[in-house]
């Protein structure tokens, strides 16, 4: 019974002590049979995807631009391409703007639309 005692006495420590060291660092990947080892998944937390923003969201990003500019045309058609229309009805939703084929009018049409949207978060 003391000999057992004794043996876990002195090989406590020094499986205590390996657990606490850390390997070296090795400047080539560890390898088997001359080839490296394949990795197929990282352990790292992956970034969650962003979420989508919706038509809205868009439309309120794209009044933070200079009013009356093209560019802000552009940010409006590109949540909603153009597809003018000769003889484009009365706009009832901001989906219908694209359908007017006047660019000053276009813009003014979606102008309108986003600003009556509630302010969303962002």
């Amino acid at each position: 019974m003391k000999k057992i005692i004794l043996a876990l006495a002195v090989l406590y420590p020094a499986a205590a002590f390996a657990q606490t060291t850390a390997p070296a660092p090795s400047a080539a990947p560890p390898t088997v049979g001359g080839k490296p080892l394949v990795q197929v998944g990282s352990k790292g937390k992956k970034e969650a995807p962003a979420k989508p923003l919706s038509a809205a969201q868009k439309l309120q990003a794209c009044q933070d631009i200079d009013d009356e500019t093209k560019e802000r045309l552009n940010c409006y058609d590109a949540v909603y391409a153009p597809q003018p229309k000769a003889k484009a009805p009365a706009a009832k939703s901001v989906s219908e703007c694209r359908f007017v084929k006047e660019e000053d009018e276009r813009l003014t049409c979606f102008n309108g639309f986003a600003d009556k949207i509630p302010k969303l978060p962002r």
